[in-house]
């Protein structure tokens, strides 16, 4: 049972609990209307076999669940939260069928997966380092957003990314083969690079070579959280990111009234460092 977004991370851990399971194996995945991770789960779930799922969503539906997510995730910090939104729809949708999922968590982290990551190419001393530190930090971030979605509503979440022996295996990799320069002049590079070399026999390859898109991207959340933000302030234009923060501020207030002990605990996403 697995969330499939059609990403890197989690079709690799589809494709092996595929292989491994006794029976068809079930995958989840959500998104807006024809968005790119549910074509490219569906891809995913033709090649594997698996018996697949899919929940769409629309602005109105994110205006309908927002309440909630912020209540759960006790946090109104504006990145945390809308990675949470697709979440709560994948949990929504996998619970119908499964009481356990499986995600892909960890791997960014572990291999060099996230945008900002491509500023350490060349300097594998500074991305292992920073690599540690984000690792040592998910438990107050995106580990804190699927462990409360996934439990408010009675789904557990594992992550076999961060399996102990995975973990001392993935940080004994050099940096260099995870972020790897793949053009001349250091004009290219290509993140989670050792990963997808390591599991290329088990995805076509389109599929393990897809350029990386952040859930809330991939899912098309991005596309209608503007228009779901404007309607629940009550404007016609896009809501900025100061605005959008102080309106998840606003429906955390109208949830909690010990906020200050809320605020004061919940997770944050926390700047990167400046390559060395």
């Amino acid at each position: 049972m697995r969330f499939l977004s059609g990403g890197l991370d989690s079709s690799i851990i589809a494709a092996i609990a595929a292989r491994a399971a006794d029976w068809p194996l079930k995958t989840f995945s959500v998104g807006t209307a024809e968005s790119p991770d549910l074509v490219a789960a569906r891809s995913v779930a033709q090649h594997i076999g698996s018996d697949h799922h899919e929940l769409t969503f629309t602005a109105a539906d994110l205006v309908k669940i927002l309440p909630e997510v912020i209540y759960h995730l006790e946090s109104a910090d504006v990145d945390l939260v809308r990675s949470a939104l697709p979440t709560q729809f994948a949990t929504t949708l996998a619970r119908r069928h499964v009481k356990a999922i499986l995600t892909g968590e960890g791997a960014d982290e572990l291999f060099a997966g996230y945008a900002y990551h491509h500023t350490y190419a060349g300097k594998p001393r500074s991305l292992a380092d920073e690599l540690t530190r984000s690792l040592g930090a998910m438990h107050n971030v995106n580990l804190q957003r699927v462990d409360r979605i996934t439990m408010a509503q009675g789904l557990e979440a594992r992550t076999p990314f961060l399996d102990r022996d995975l973990i001392e295996v993935a940080q004994s990799i050099p940096a260099s083969l995870k972020m790897k320069v793949t053009g001349a002049g250091a004009q290219e590079t290509t993140e989670k690079w050792i990963l997808r070399k390591a599991c290329e026999v088990l995805l076509p390859a389109e599929l393990v070579w897809r350029k990386k898109a952040q859930f809330d991207e991939g899912s098309g959340t991005v596309d209608v959280i503007d228009e779901a933000l404007s309607r629940l302030a009550g404007i016609s234009k896009p809501v900025d990111r100061k605005a959008e923060g102080k309106l998840y501020e606003q429906l955390l207030r109208e949830q909690y009234k010990e906020l200050g002990f809320i605020m004061e605990n919940a997770g944050k996403w926390m700047a990167s460092r400046v390559p060395a």
